[in-house]
């Protein structure tokens, strides 16, 4: 069944944890969908694991709409999000709607995921109006890590938690569907998850939230170097993948590999007419 606003919406309402994994591609997105996740998320995240960039910043409008697109193809039954890049949302509302609008009809995505709170609920509402469902983002906003000074959690003190909070019931009442609560204490984050009607996904956030989403290469083991506290290595994938491109190379160069069945036959007499000519 084809999960909607509706669905999640209801899982929320029943108490049923919302699942949601970042993917890029269509091979990706057709095992996550097979395994009946929830909602994928596109998310500029892909600047980092995807393009080797030190942060989400230089990702743009095209690089969103083509992996989006790949990861439409892929899933036929998870939500699919996906993020509005830097700088795609935040001069104009009407250019938000407009980006908007190119992730659905270009990408096909669902929804439309932005980062802020008060700041972007014009954005919000310009978008829901166009018939585009909108995920907020709220607490460690990646593409705010200039004015954050780096990846910190938010939060944490009295004024910030508040303006979360407040942050919440506007994002909400512009129209949001659901938010992404990314890097805040836990506790926190269950008392904006109590007081809203839309679905919380957490990222770093506690387990009291709606839902959970996190970076696939994260948990599946495929990156390497810092590993931030919220991960949790479901599969050591990384070291699979090592394993059979190690033993690939091996099997080649020794001359094991290909072996009789893995290469194609041809006519005896065939072979033999060729050779009496070319040899």
């Amino acid at each position: 069944m084809k999960n909607t606003v509706s669905t999640l919406l209801a899982q929320k309402q029943s108490g049923d944890k919302i699942t949601m994994l970042t993917a890029y591609d269509f091979t990706t997105a057709r095992i996550m969908d097979e395994c009946g996740v929830n909602a994928i998320l596109i998310g500029d995240s892909l600047g980092m694991v995807m393009l080797g960039y030190d942060n989400t910043l230089p990702v743009t409008m095209e690089d969103m709409i083509h992996h989006t697109a790949a990861v439409s193809r892929g899933a036929q039954n998870a939500f699919i999000v996906a993020d509005m890049p830097f700088m795609s949302y935040q001069v104009s509302v009407q250019e938000a709607v407009i980006n908007a609008g190119r992730l659905i009809k270009e990408g096909g995505a669902n929804a439309v995921k932005l980062e802020g709170g008060a700041e972007v609920c014009e954005q919000i509402r310009a978008i829901v109006n166009a018939s585009i469902p909108v995920v907020a983002h709220l607490g460690l906003t990646p593409q705010s890590v200039n004015v954050f000074g780096g990846f910190k959690v938010q939060g944490k003190n009295i004024s910030n938690a508040k303006k979360l909070i407040e942050d919440s019931l506007k994002i909400q009442e512009a129209g949001a569907c659901a938010v992404v609560l990314e890097g805040i204490p836990a506790q926190l984050a269950q008392i904006i998850t109590n007081k809203l009607l839309i679905p919380t996904i957490g990222i770093g956030a506690g387990n009291g939230c709606d839902g959970q989403v996190l970076v696939y290469q994260d948990m599946l083991g495929l990156t390497t170097g810092h590993t931030p506290k919220f991960v949790k290595r479901f599969a050591e994938a990384g070291e699979v993948m090592r394993k059979g491109i190690a033993e690939y190379i091996s099997e080649t160069k020794e001359g094991s590999f290909p072996a009789p069945e893995h290469t194609y036959a041809i006519d005896e007499d065939v072979i033999a007419e060729i050779k009496k000519e070319y040899e």
